[in-house]
């Protein structure tokens, strides 16, 4: 037996590697939008600190100078203690300030002619920021530009950008908490009406099949109608049951109190004959109830056994025959006129299982015996075409009531007819026989007398080598 799993287990994993997965995503871009965040702010400054820098630029004689203002580096100061960097080269490419030797390549002055730019670098191994701008003269004599960079290291953008991560990361983690506490709050009380599902079957006792009488969600409607239709179902099997048990305590009791009192009348008397007498009478007594604890077992197999596992072609024009020939030979059939009528072209192949098919047309032969005076016609019969066969039995006996003919296949049902030694149990069989094959037995009066039982049974194709 596989082991079983919680449904409240299942659904808070899926829930653990939804939020997992998301969250590592939200994770990522909180990340990114932090470092982004950091990334304005401090390239802000080095944008305020270049400016500021730039009015401080002064062209006497047409020569560039430059003494650099307290308040750039009062916008460059952070409470991280960067490391602070400049550069001020004229457009000859003469260098007019600095206080490193910075990584700037042609490629960068060439991009600081057309527009501002912030770049990434790395000086004496440690990565800095850059921002670069070309400055123009504007005001003064001479048009001669210059080119300005202003940088830092990268220390105080990384602490920034860990703190908004750390403090986004902590209001995502509160936010994951409290979902959580909400969706177990939520699946608890979701999953309520299975708790009380399940404690209204645990409280029920093993011989309760009345009704669920619950108040569930829609979702849930369809198995509690599944369950009340099992319930019912074990209600009808439970009474069948009961209704099978008392008619065969009762059919079991006739014979075995008739067997009493032929023995107790044997036994008061001392004629021989009156032994002899008795004993035929139990004897013919103990042949009856033998063969009626037969029939019960044989219906009892019948409902209880599995799906058809023995089914395979055969030709049912074949084993007719054979029946019919061993019943015409019996002593039994010596006061009826037992007939054969194949009316389809032969072989007929049918797929079912031989011995059940054997035993529904003992059945049908015997009760048609038992129920026919002497002297009747029997006919066992096949008719039929290219995708259908019906097999029926009829007689000319006296048939049955109408309002008896749907209860003839129930067990123990001889349609108000006291006068045989029949148990009412070959029918019954026989129509548990034609289920398992997909078929039902239909009982009919035939006009003007008589009555037919017939099923119908799909054809099918011969095994290999079996054609004719």
């Amino acid at each position: 037996m596989p082991p079983r799993t919680s449904l409240k287990r299942r659904l808070t994993l899926w829930l653990v590697v939804i939020v997992a997965g998301l969250g590592t995503l939200l994770l990522i871009e909180a990340y990114t939008s932090a470092r982004k965040a950091a990334d304005r702010a401090m390239d802000g400054q080095l944008e305020a600190a270049s400016l500021t820098i730039a009015e401080s630029l002064q062209w006497p004689e047409g020569n560039p100078t430059l003494e650099m203002p307290a308040s750039a580096l009062q916008i460059l100061a952070t409470r991280w203690q960067e490391r602070v960097f400049y550069w001020l080269q004229a457009d000859n490419g003469t260098t007019i300030t600095q206080n490193a030797d910075l990584p700037i390549t042609a490629a960068m002055q060439a991009d600081a002619r057309r527009q501002p730019v912030y770049l990434d670098a790395i000086h004496d191994g440690e990565p800095i920021r850059l921002s670069g701008r070309e400055v123009d003269s504007a005001g003064w004599d001479t048009q001669e530009p210059v080119q300005l960079w202003v940088g830092h290291t990268r220390h105080g953008r990384d602490l920034l950008a860990r703190e908004l991560f750390r403090k986004s990361a902590t209001r995502f983690a509160a936010m994951v908490l409290i979902t959580a506490a909400l969706v177990g709050i939520a699946m608890h009380t979701m999953l309520a009406p299975l708790r009380r599902l399940r404690q209204a079957l645990r409280e029920r006792r093993a011989e309760e099949n009345s009704p669920l009488m619950l108040d569930v969600p829609r979702e849930m409607q369809e198995l509690v109608e599944t369950l009340n239709r099992l319930f019912a179902d074990q209600r009808h099997h439970r009474d069948a049951l009961l209704r099978f048990i008392a008619d065969a305590s009762h059919q079991l009791k006739t014979p075995l109190a008739g067997l009493q009192s032929t023995s107790e009348l044997a036994l008061t008397s001392n004629e021989p004959g009156v032994w002899h007498q008795a004993l035929v009478t139990v004897h013919d007594s103990a042949g009856r109830t033998s063969r009626l604890a037969g029939q019960m077992l044989s219906l009892t197999r019948l409902q209880h056994l599995g799906p058809l596992h023995e089914r395979q072609p055969l030709a049912l024009d074949r084993l007719m025959r054979e029946i019919t020939v061993d019943w015409a030979d019996r002593q039994d059939s010596r006061d009826h006129d037992l007939g054969l009528a194949i009316e389809v072209p032969a072989p007929v192949w049918v797929e079912g299982e031989s011995w059940a098919l054997r035993e529904l047309l003992n059945n049908l032969i015997d009760n048609a015996f038992r129920y026919t005076p002497p002297g009747s016609e029997i006919t066992l019969a096949l008719r039929g075409d290219d995708a259908w066969v019906t097999l029926a039995i009829e007689d000319d006996g006296p048939g049955v009531d109408a309002e008896s003919l749907d209860r003839l296949t129930r067990p123990f049902e001889r349609g108000h007819r006291q006068d045989t030694h029949g148990s009412g149990l070959g029918l019954a069989i026989a129509d548990s026989i034609a289920g398992r094959h997909g078929s039902r037995l239909e009982v009919s009066n035939r006009a003007p007398r008589g009555l037919r039982v017939c099923l119908t049974l799909p054809r099918c194709q011969p095994p290999e080598g079996r054609a004719g």
